[in-house]
Protein backbone atom coordinates (compact mmCIF):
# COMPACT_ATOMS: atom_id res chain seq x y z
CA UNK A 1 0.00 0.00 0.00
CA UNK A 2 1.28 3.30 -0.87
CA UNK A 3 -0.21 6.49 0.87
CA UNK A 4 0.25 10.00 -0.67
CA UNK A 5 1.10 13.33 1.51
CA UNK A 6 0.24 16.48 -0.12
CA UNK A 7 3.33 19.14 1.07
CA UNK A 8 0.64 21.56 1.28
CA UNK A 9 -1.55 19.99 3.27
CA UNK A 10 0.78 19.46 6.30
CA UNK A 11 0.96 21.24 9.30
CA UNK A 12 3.14 24.67 9.43
CA UNK A 13 4.81 26.46 11.88
CA UNK A 14 5.71 30.28 10.67
CA UNK A 15 7.65 32.17 13.41
CA UNK A 16 9.97 34.94 11.32
CA UNK A 17 13.48 33.43 11.23
CA UNK A 18 12.01 29.87 11.44
CA UNK A 19 9.40 28.63 8.53
CA UNK A 20 8.87 24.71 9.54
CA UNK A 21 6.68 22.15 7.83
CA UNK A 22 5.56 19.60 9.94
CA UNK A 23 4.92 15.85 8.85
CA UNK A 24 3.64 14.79 12.25
CA UNK A 25 2.06 16.20 14.88
CA UNK A 26 4.17 19.17 16.53
CA UNK A 27 4.24 22.17 18.24
CA UNK A 28 1.37 24.04 17.33
CA UNK A 29 0.19 21.41 14.86
CA UNK A 30 -1.83 18.79 16.39
CA UNK A 31 -4.02 16.37 14.49
CA UNK A 32 -4.69 13.11 16.47
CA UNK A 33 -4.70 11.11 13.25
CA UNK A 34 -1.42 12.03 12.34
CA UNK A 35 0.54 11.41 15.63
CA UNK A 36 3.31 9.19 14.07
CA UNK A 37 4.51 6.62 11.43
CA UNK A 38 5.25 3.47 12.95
CA UNK A 39 8.42 4.72 15.34
CA UNK A 40 9.02 7.39 12.98
CA UNK A 41 7.61 10.66 15.90
CA UNK A 42 9.05 13.20 13.75
CA UNK A 43 10.00 15.02 10.59
CA UNK A 44 10.10 18.59 10.42
CA UNK A 45 11.44 20.60 6.90
CA UNK A 46 12.91 23.48 9.04
CA UNK A 47 13.80 26.54 7.32
CA UNK A 48 16.09 28.60 9.39
CA UNK A 49 17.43 32.45 8.51
CA UNK A 50 21.09 33.08 8.99
CA UNK A 51 22.26 34.33 12.77
CA UNK A 52 19.13 32.26 14.24
CA UNK A 53 18.20 29.01 15.47
CA UNK A 54 16.94 26.95 18.69
CA UNK A 55 18.03 28.22 21.97
CA UNK A 56 19.65 25.32 24.22
CA UNK A 57 16.59 22.75 24.79
CA UNK A 58 16.37 19.22 26.75
CA UNK A 59 15.67 16.05 25.29
CA UNK A 60 15.20 12.05 26.49
CA UNK A 61 14.68 9.11 24.91
CA UNK A 62 14.29 10.12 21.82
CA UNK A 63 17.26 8.86 18.51
CA UNK A 64 17.51 11.84 16.39
CA UNK A 65 18.77 12.53 13.15
CA UNK A 66 19.36 16.21 11.32
CA UNK A 67 19.79 16.08 7.59
CA UNK A 68 21.24 19.25 5.97
CA UNK A 69 19.86 20.26 2.60
CA UNK A 70 21.27 23.14 2.19
CA UNK A 71 23.28 25.98 4.46
CA UNK A 72 25.24 25.37 7.82
CA UNK A 73 23.96 24.00 11.07
CA UNK A 74 25.48 24.13 13.73
CA UNK A 75 25.22 21.84 16.81
CA UNK A 76 25.96 22.06 20.24
CA UNK A 77 25.53 20.10 23.59
CA UNK A 78 25.79 19.08 27.17
CA UNK A 79 28.48 16.78 26.18
CA UNK A 80 30.74 19.00 24.54
CA UNK A 81 30.08 18.39 21.44
CA UNK A 82 30.28 21.74 18.84
CA UNK A 83 30.66 20.36 15.28
CA UNK A 84 28.82 22.58 12.02
CA UNK A 85 27.63 20.67 8.63
CA UNK A 86 26.74 21.37 5.28
CA UNK A 87 24.93 20.07 2.96
CA UNK A 88 24.38 16.21 2.42
CA UNK A 89 26.14 15.71 6.10
CA UNK A 90 24.04 14.29 8.71
CA UNK A 91 24.11 14.32 12.71
CA UNK A 92 22.38 12.35 14.93
CA UNK A 93 22.29 12.21 18.61
CA UNK A 94 20.87 9.37 20.92
CA UNK A 95 19.10 11.72 23.74
CA UNK A 96 18.68 8.73 26.03
CA UNK A 97 18.70 9.59 29.85
CA UNK A 98 18.69 13.77 28.79
CA UNK A 99 20.72 15.84 27.00
CA UNK A 100 20.70 19.71 26.32
CA UNK A 101 21.66 20.57 22.98
CA UNK A 102 20.80 23.80 20.33
CA UNK A 103 21.01 23.75 16.92
CA UNK A 104 22.17 27.34 14.81
CA UNK A 105 21.98 28.99 11.41
CA UNK A 106 25.23 31.00 11.93
CA UNK A 107 26.10 30.92 8.20
CA UNK A 108 25.34 33.88 5.78
CA UNK A 109 22.80 32.05 4.09
CA UNK A 110 19.41 30.51 4.85
CA UNK A 111 19.66 26.40 6.67
CA UNK A 112 16.85 24.42 5.30
CA UNK A 113 17.49 20.49 7.09
CA UNK A 114 14.93 17.52 8.03
CA UNK A 115 14.56 17.03 11.85
CA UNK A 116 13.91 13.27 12.31
CA UNK A 117 12.57 11.69 15.95
CA UNK A 118 12.81 8.30 16.11
CA UNK A 119 11.50 6.16 19.41
CA UNK A 120 14.43 4.38 20.79
CA UNK A 121 13.82 0.00 21.35
CA UNK A 122 14.25 0.92 24.69
CA UNK A 123 14.66 3.78 27.28
CA UNK A 124 17.42 5.19 29.43
CA UNK A 125 20.20 4.89 26.91
CA UNK A 126 23.30 6.82 27.97
CA UNK A 127 23.03 9.99 25.56
CA UNK A 128 25.48 9.47 22.12
CA UNK A 129 26.40 12.71 19.21
CA UNK A 130 28.10 11.83 16.53
CA UNK A 131 28.08 13.17 12.60
CA UNK A 132 28.89 12.00 9.40
CA UNK A 133 30.40 14.17 6.25
CA UNK A 134 28.64 12.04 3.11
CA UNK A 135 30.30 12.68 -0.04
CA UNK A 136 27.29 14.21 -1.89
CA UNK A 137 27.42 12.74 -4.96
CA UNK A 138 28.04 9.40 -3.68
CA UNK A 139 24.02 9.36 -3.18
CA UNK A 140 23.78 9.77 -7.43
CA UNK A 141 21.56 7.36 -8.47
CA UNK A 142 21.48 4.92 -5.82
CA UNK A 143 20.19 4.25 -2.26
CA UNK A 144 23.33 5.71 -0.07
CA UNK A 145 22.75 4.04 3.30
CA UNK A 146 22.51 6.91 6.26
CA UNK A 147 21.81 5.51 9.68
CA UNK A 148 20.86 1.62 9.92
CA UNK A 149 19.94 0.37 13.97
CA UNK A 150 22.81 -1.31 16.70
CA UNK A 151 21.46 -4.65 15.85
CA UNK A 152 21.95 -4.82 12.17
CA UNK A 153 25.44 -5.91 11.03
CA UNK A 154 24.57 -6.25 7.67
CA UNK A 155 24.09 -2.87 7.22
CA UNK A 156 26.60 -0.85 5.37
CA UNK A 157 25.01 2.68 7.20
CA UNK A 158 28.08 4.57 9.13
CA UNK A 159 25.54 5.90 11.33
CA UNK A 160 23.98 3.48 14.17
CA UNK A 161 20.87 4.23 16.42
CA UNK A 162 19.37 2.12 18.89
CA UNK A 163 16.07 1.83 16.46
CA UNK A 164 15.11 -1.20 13.72
CA UNK A 165 15.23 1.36 10.92
CA UNK A 166 17.37 1.80 7.80
CA UNK A 167 17.86 5.45 6.50
CA UNK A 168 19.13 6.38 2.98
CA UNK A 169 19.54 9.30 0.70
CA UNK A 170 19.63 9.32 -2.98
CA UNK A 171 19.98 11.90 -5.85
CA UNK A 172 18.44 10.24 -8.75
CA UNK A 173 19.70 12.08 -12.33
CA UNK A 174 16.84 13.66 -14.54
CA UNK A 175 15.29 10.87 -16.49
CA UNK A 176 16.69 8.01 -14.35
CA UNK A 177 14.73 5.52 -12.12
CA UNK A 178 15.88 3.85 -9.26
CA UNK A 179 13.43 0.68 -7.57
CA UNK A 180 13.40 0.30 -3.97
CA UNK A 181 12.34 -3.24 -1.92
CA UNK A 182 9.61 -2.92 1.03
CA UNK A 183 9.85 -6.33 2.13
CA UNK A 184 6.63 -8.14 3.90
CA UNK A 185 6.21 -6.96 7.58
CA UNK A 186 7.99 -3.98 6.93
CA UNK A 187 7.08 0.11 5.85
CA UNK A 188 8.16 3.41 4.97
CA UNK A 189 8.44 6.71 4.92
CA UNK A 190 9.98 8.87 2.11
CA UNK A 191 10.46 12.26 1.70
CA UNK A 192 10.88 14.17 -1.79
CA UNK A 193 13.17 16.66 -0.63
CA UNK A 194 14.36 18.65 -3.75
CA UNK A 195 12.81 18.06 -7.56
CA UNK A 196 9.97 16.58 -8.94
CA UNK A 197 9.26 12.66 -9.46
CA UNK A 198 6.74 9.82 -9.89
CA UNK A 199 6.81 7.11 -7.05
CA UNK A 200 4.86 4.41 -8.93
CA UNK A 201 2.37 6.52 -10.78
CA UNK A 202 2.18 8.91 -7.83
CA UNK A 203 3.22 12.66 -8.50
CA UNK A 204 5.51 13.99 -6.38
CA UNK A 205 7.01 17.45 -6.05
CA UNK A 206 9.12 19.32 -3.62
CA UNK A 207 8.15 18.56 0.16
CA UNK A 208 5.84 15.98 -0.47
CA UNK A 209 6.07 12.58 1.20
CA UNK A 210 4.77 8.86 0.82
CA UNK A 211 3.88 6.38 3.28
CA UNK A 212 4.89 2.74 2.21
CA UNK A 213 3.68 -0.82 3.54
CA UNK A 214 4.69 -3.91 2.32
CA UNK A 215 5.21 -2.76 -1.53
CA UNK A 216 8.09 -1.78 -3.91
CA UNK A 217 8.49 1.32 -5.24
CA UNK A 218 9.69 3.20 -8.50
CA UNK A 219 10.79 6.57 -8.44
CA UNK A 220 11.38 8.43 -12.20
CA UNK A 221 13.20 11.20 -12.06
CA UNK A 222 11.86 14.17 -13.98
CA UNK A 223 14.28 16.49 -13.05
CA UNK A 224 17.26 15.75 -10.85
CA UNK A 225 15.49 14.54 -7.66
CA UNK A 226 16.85 14.26 -3.85
CA UNK A 227 14.83 12.20 -1.57
CA UNK A 228 15.09 10.53 2.03
CA UNK A 229 13.50 7.44 3.30
CA UNK A 230 13.08 5.46 6.53
CA UNK A 231 12.62 1.89 6.20
CA UNK A 232 11.13 0.47 9.73
CA UNK A 233 9.06 -2.58 10.70
CA UNK A 234 5.38 -2.63 10.21
CA UNK A 235 3.42 -1.29 13.16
Amino acid sequence: MVRYIDHAKMGRGVHGWLDSHFHFSFAEYYNPENIQFGILRVINDDMVESQMGFDTHPHENMEIISYVVDGELTHGDSMGNKQTLTRGQVQYMSAGTGVLHSEYNLGKKGLRFLQIWIFPDKDGYKPNYGDYRFVFEDRRDTWLPIASGTDNKKSEAPIKIHADINAYATIVSKGKTLDFEVAKNRQAYLVLIEGSAKLNDIQLSMRDAVEITEENITLSAEEETHAFIIEMAKV
